[in-house]
């Protein structure tokens, strides 16, 4: 075979493994960035969620306090929010979304509260309804 021939495929064969392994490097940064917005994103979207989740439920709660309600209107926000939870959320975050639920509810199905006994209620710890939710958003959240 000429030498010149096998200098040229040589050449050739270089260019093309350098072309490649560009291109490889490229793709691969493009693709590290798109998972990280996405994931950013998808962060964002969670945060979100939680804090608005956190304030109805606060909301919900304190207006159980003063008032006994069969009607379930009220709660279909936050029943709303726990659904969009069990799509984007980790099963430990929907689980304790559950269990904040059934403290709402069980609050408007309980006797109203006097200011005397939200004070009991507050010395009892038992007004602490959103710890367990907020503990597991904020570990899926650092994650």
């Amino acid at each position: 075979m000429d030498p010149t021939l096998i200098s040229a495929l040589a050449a050739l064969v270089g260019a093309l493994i350098g072309g490649m392994a560009s291109l490889g490097s490229s793709w691969l940064t493009q693709w590290i960035q798109l998972s990280a917005r996405n994931q950013e994103r998808d962060q964002v979207r969670r945060e979100a969620l939680y804090t608005g989740f956190i304030a109805e439920a606060s909301r919900l709660y304190g207006d159980a306090l003063s008032h006994e309600k069969d009607g379930v209107l009220d709660m279909v926000q936050l029943y709303a929010m726990v659904a969009r939870m069990r799509l984007i959320s980790s099963a430990a975050v929907v689980t304790a979304a559950e269990r904040t639920l059934d403290a709402v509810i069980d609050a408007y199905l309980s006797p109203n509260k006097s200011l005397r006994d939200l004070r009991l209620l507050m010395a009892e710890g038992r007004m602490n309804f959103l710890v367990d939710f907020s503990q597991a958003g904020r570990a899926e959240l650092d994650r």
